[in-house]
């Protein structure tokens, strides 16, 4: 019991230390590199083959494969940044496919709940449901009708939030409660 639970505690620290220097990251430079998340993806692995065995690495590959998996289609549609996948790869490598779906979903919450104040603060509500209608409709017509505005991370107009900040907060908030469910 107490092994298992210095491996826990091993993970989460990791994981806190990984996501709090890729939040720092990108919220001083809007971008996730390459030399944080790739390394983070293979140590993922690397700990939970060491402390886990071959489970630990069949965990790890199917997190890691779960983040890059259920994220590649916002990537390919631009709506989320290579460095913002490949983050959530890593942590899903790190954390496993269970506690990384938990990871993720706090982690989109989190970053909606960004985008709303940020809405607010620049008084953009009007012009963002707009380009929501244009999202879902193109959506719903799998792309096939022309695009009248450019809706992407390309377009330098539209409001861009740090993921890595959501991601941060959310591992944060996930070892606080696996912590606190623990004490009880």
């Amino acid at each position: 019991m107490a092994d298992a639970l210095w491996k826990e505690f091993a993970i989460s620290i990791l994981g806190l230390l990984f996501t709090g220097w890729a939040g720092w990251l990108d919220w001083r430079t809007r971008r996730i590199p390459n030399w944080l998340t790739v390394p983070a993806l293979l140590a993922g692995l690397a700990i939970n083959t060491l402390l886990f065995g071959l489970t630990g690495t069949k965990s790890g590959l199917e997190g890691a494969g779960l983040g890059l998996g259920l994220l590649l289609p916002f990537v390919l549609a631009r709506g989320l940044g290579a460095g913002d996948w490949k983050l959530m790869g890593a942590l899903g490598a790190l954390l496993g496919p269970q506690k990384f779906v938990a990871v993720l979903l706090g982690t989109v919450f989190i970053a909606g709940i960004m985008a709303v104040v940020e809405m607010v603060r620049r008084r953009r509500v009007k012009q963002t449901l707009a380009n929501t209608v244009v999202l879902i409709h193109a959506f719903a017509t799998f792309g096939l009708r022309p695009k009248k505005e450019n809706i992407t991370l390309d377009n330098p107009g539209l409001m861009a939030q740090p993921f890595g900040v959501a991601a941060a907060l959310a591992m944060t908030i996930f070892v606080c409660a696996q912590s606190a469910l623990r004490a009880v």
